[in-house]
């Protein structure tokens, strides 16, 4: 898990290996019981099996503000059965569009690239 602090939100990245996507609902379930009081957990997966699985959720935010973002990265690194989400914590300041995609963006990648690194 990785965090960045930007005014005043908290955005706590996280990965995980993943083969279906009911291991992803529960993954989900868990990090909304463990972060009752998140604004927001936006989130990104690709799964490869037999069939390729992919979504991405914005979680209340703008309209491809986050999850889209998230997926992204996942995208470009060529990443396959990964699940990267992102908590947020509302800290009473608006980051506007560009501000919340920069945001999602560098918390995935830098949740990403410590993934990979472990």
């Amino acid at each position: 898990m990785i965090e960045i602090i930007e005014k005043k939100s908290k955005f706590l990245g996280y990965c995980y290996n993943v083969t279906s996507a009911k291991q992803v609902e529960d993954i989900i379930a868990c990090l909304k019981k463990e972060h009752k009081k998140a604004t927001h957990i936006c989130y990104a997966y690709n799964i490869c099996s037999d069939v390729v699985l992919a979504k991405a959720v914005d979680d209340g935010e703008p309209g491809g503000t986050a999850g889209r973002p998230i997926f992204n990265v996942i995208d470009k690194k060529g990443l396959k059965n990964i699940l990267v989400v992102v908590v947020r914590y509302f800290g009473g300041i608006k980051l506007g569009a560009g501000g919340l995609v920069r945001m999602y963006t560098k918390t995935a990648s830098q949740a990403v690239r410590e993934f990979e690194v472990v």
